[in-house]
């Protein structure tokens, strides 16, 4: 029987400029926190979801709210390790389900392909052959 740890570690994905400024190493927190979130990330609907942990204002581009997000649940995080009366778990998860759902958006996303004839060719050096005249 193996023993598991009770505190999980994970890493947020801080690759825009809003998350560039909080740097962690790693973000740790209890196990069950950390995996009440994930159960709850495929849920999360943005427009829904930020709206109401943001407390009703408008809705940032993805990648901006990062830097609230991570200071509020800081601060959330430092009354549940001092066991304050206030500290709402529920508002904790959250917090952490917003975080890593908005550490995904904030990824660089890739560029589609356009299909049809207006698309460029696409071309490797080295494989091109020429025509003859």
């Amino acid at each position: 029987m193996t023993m598991m740890p009770n505190v999980v570690q994970f890493q947020p994905h801080l690759s825009s400029p809003a998350g560039r400024a909080w740097r962690p190493a790693q973000v740790r927190r209890p196990r069950l926190l950390v995996e009440a979130a994930r159960a709850g990330l495929p849920n999360y609907r943005r427009k829904r979801d930020l709206r109401r942990i943001l407390r009703g204002e408008e809705i940032p581009q993805p990648g901006a709210a990062l830097r609230r997000l991570l200071a509020e649940e800081d601060r959330l995080d430092q009354s549940r390790r001092e066991a304050e009366a206030d500290y709402d778990v529920e508002r904790h998860v959250l917090l952490l389900i917003a975080i890593m759902a908005e550490s995904i958006l904030a990824l660089p996303q890739p560029v589609a392909r356009r299909n049809g004839p207006s698309a460029a060719p696409v071309t490797f050096p080295g494989t091109a052959i020429r025509a003859r005249p």
